[in-house]
């Protein structure tokens, strides 16, 4: 049986990283949030320091700022309402 994976939710302000980088095993970002209990891959507690975009593309590996890219673009896709939000209503139309 499948289990999902849970999260908690990072308080975020403006100038707070976005991300949230694994340091124990550096393979393993996520945006605005960390994985409950442990790393999924390293199973590290506790471990997850904050970082911006930016900075992973520094020193990341290739494999981790692409997570952190899909990390990014999946919140980006998520905050958009839907288009059915932007039609018009139909007393608009007539």
């Amino acid at each position: 049986m499948a289990s999902t994976q849970s999260f908690w939710a990072v308080a975020h302000r403006d100038g707070d990283p976005d991300f949230w980088v694994c340091m124990s095993c550096l393979e393993e970002v996520y945006y605005r949030k960390v994985p409950m209990p442990d790393c999924p891959s390293c199973h590290g507690v506790s471990t997850y320091e904050g970082f911006t975009l930016d900075a992973i593309k520094d020193w990341g590996s290739e494999a981790l700022i692409a997570k952190a890219s899909a990390a990014q673009q999946t919140q980006a896709v998520e905050a958009v309402p839907p288009a059915a939000e932007f039609a018009p209503s139909v007393e608009a139309v007539e």
